[in-house]
């Protein structure tokens, strides 16, 4: 065999099973959606606070599922992950069928403050039976599947941590949402929904993201002299 052959067919990611972790960066902008995911989100609720700033609730609502309906129609055109659009149209549907039979325009943002009231629940209680749900999360996103952390006390200990940090983030969020919607306050409602929405998500998964690589990193095997 030449050396040129032996080039070609020489790996070039190392051993054979050695997987790559996503990078910070990778991870961001998968669960973010890219700075396009941000915006495309975000479009929709934008319409609807300034469509009903300027004119009435069934106009803005309209216009808020119209949006949302070509955001996800664009994507799927253009054979782009719908996975975001998806989401953000269903939340979108939802909140202005609600709105639309109670004409009440607040009611709007009402499914997403259930959501939050549920999903900071769900993390608080799982963090209190010590199955933290950040880690299992982390196991399905990252680390493909595996759940090597459930027999490491620091990596236990720390999405626990993390997963009370998500969780009571989460319900600070929704209070603020939720005592605006009582105090009938629905343009500032509007305005909090997008002010709350990723810049807090992106914070926590960052600091998620710096956690346990700390970890992982403090607790990787040295190697054996002279191997």
């Amino acid at each position: 065999m030449t050396t040129g052959q032996h080039r070609t067919t020489e790996p070039e990611t190392g051993p054979p099973g050695d997987e790559r972790l996503p990078s910070l960066a990778e991870q961001m902008a998968d669960q973010l959606g890219g700075w396009r995911g941000l915006v495309e989100s975000s479009i929709p609720v934008v319409v609807f606070v300034l469509a009903n700033v300027v004119g009435e609730l069934r106009p803005a609502v309209v216009a808020s599922v119209a949006v949302a309906l070509l955001i996800a129609g664009l994507r799927l055109a253009q054979r782009r992950p719908v996975r975001h659009a998806v989401n953000g149209l269903l939340g979108i549907a939802v909140g202005a069928a609600i709105a639309l039979r109670t004409g009440e325009e607040r009611d709007f943002y009402l499914p997403g403050i259930f959501y939050g009231i549920g999903y900071g629940l769900a993390l608080l209680v799982s963090a209190a039976v010590r199955q933290p749900l950040v880690g299992w999360i982390w196991s399905v996103l990252v680390a493909k599947g595996r759940a090597e952390w459930r027999d490491d006390p620091r990596l236990v200990r720390t999405f626990t941590q993390l997963t009370v940090l998500w969780g009571v983030v989460w319900l600070a969020k929704v209070g603020v949402q939720a005592g605006l919607y009582l105090a009938h306050q629905d343009t500032a409602l509007g305005v909090a929904r997008l002010a709350l929405g990723y810049p807090p998500y992106a914070l926590l998964l960052l600091i998620t993201v710096w956690a346990v690589r700390r970890v992982t990193r403090d607790t990787a095997p040295e190697p054996l002299p002279g191997a």
